[in-house]
């Protein structure tokens, strides 16, 4: 009996608890958030997730999602699928969620969309609808065990800031139909900047069901900006304290376009320290080692991690005349990690070069 009033108990505290959760229709933003500039938001709707980060690397389908092999499967053992063309951008990103007004189609949002972008002198680079978008065009940023969804491209579940059973949370992780896409370039006095919007109708009968039927749209804008040089580079003499005490040394100052591993030239100057490093211990010999981030399939990082090693140790004897015999080029993709990959600062941390003692 008493077993009986407990599971009885528990049953309608979770049922309260899930109610006062349960998704509600906005009259405001949540705070904090704001239109983009580039982008006003549709007449009537209101911005119900939001995120902001000052500089980051984003990568644009401009092709339908593909499956890339059966063995590569995400976090959530979900089927990978990626776009055969992308195009690679940096800048301030801005992710904005609206909810739009009743009785409003994801065509008649995305149509007014493109409008916008024509009217600022901008250019559709790429745009999709339903299956034509690839991957299973029913799912959001939430799931596992099935394909991945043009959603889950640009997000996942586990990346979303926004509490459970949120508004936020139900737009961006519930089932979803009718989806429309495009990716857009608006130029800008400072460059170019780059837009995604991606509009669904929302399908949900429990704890997000007040939003069922109802149109979001996902804003993604890439402003051009320079990063923020906030990365000192360390000298020689530091990397040689470093790898004295610890037998390694994590650098920050090497840097690659996203997916590619041919050096950037403002990776010179921590080049240089590490020839200095070479150049000032005649006996030391180190492995240059890669490391990415969990943003990709595993073998994919392992090969892109090694070929950005190798890059390293090609520059480094053939630049700045480092002795070839005394360096050696290893990746391990994500497989050691200095920070959770769950947010763009953690990733960043992944993202790196270490030099390691040899001898």
């Amino acid at each position: 009996m008493l077993g009986r009033i407990l599971t009885i108990g528990l049953f309608v505290l979770f049922g309260t608890c899930a109610a006062q959760a349960d998704a509600t229709i906005p009259n405001k933003d949540i705070p904090g958030a704001r239109d983009s500039a580039l982008l006003k938001r549709y007449d009537g709707s209101f911005i119900i997730s939001y995120e902001r980060l000052a500089f980051t690397d984003f990568t644009i389908p401009l092709s339908k999602l593909e499956k890339t092999g059966d063995s590569d499967r995400d976090r959530m053992n979900n089927q990978v699928y990626k776009p055969g063309k992308v195009l690679e951008v940096e800048g301030a990103r801005t992710r904005i969620t609206y909810l739009l007004p009743a009785n409003r189609s994801p065509l008649e949002v995305l149509r007014n969309y493109q409008d916008v972008v024509k009217v600022a002198g901008g250019e559709v680079l790429y745009s999709c609808k339903i299956d034509d978008c690839g991957g299973d065009p029913t799912r959001s940023a939430a799931g596992g065990g099935g394909d991945m969804s043009l959603l889950m491209y640009f997000v996942t579940e586990a990346q979303l800031k926004d509490g459970d059973f949120s508004n936020g949370k139900c737009a961006m992780a519930s089932h979803l139909d009718d989806q429309r896409f495009f990716a857009a370039r608006i130029p800008q006095a400072g460059g170019e900047a780059y837009v995604t919007v991606q509009t669904y109708l929302m399908k949900d009968d429990l704890y997000c069901k007040a939003f069922n039927e109802r149109t979001v749209a996902v804003i993604h804008v890439v402003e051009p900006k320079p990063r923020e040089q906030k990365m000192v580079v360390v000298k020689a003499d530091e990397m040689a304290k470093t790898i004295g005490s610890t037998g390694r040394v994590a650098l920050y100052g090497i840097f690659f376009d996203t997916g590619k591993a041919d050096l950037k030239p403002e990776s010179s100057p921590t080049l240089q320290e590490i020839a200095g490093l070479l150049s000032s211990d005649p006996k030391l010999a180190v492995l240059i080692v890669g490391h990415t981030d969990n943003q990709g399939a595993y073998d994919y990082n392992l090969d892109l991690s090694r070929r950005r090693a190798e890059s390293v140790v090609a520059a480094l004897t053939t630049s700045f005349r480092a002795d070839g015999r005394r360096l050696r080029a290893a990746g391990v993709g994500m497989l050691a990690p200095a920070a959770s990959n769950d947010a763009d600062d953690g990733r960043a941390k992944n993202r790196r070069v270490e030099v390691v003692k040899l001898n």
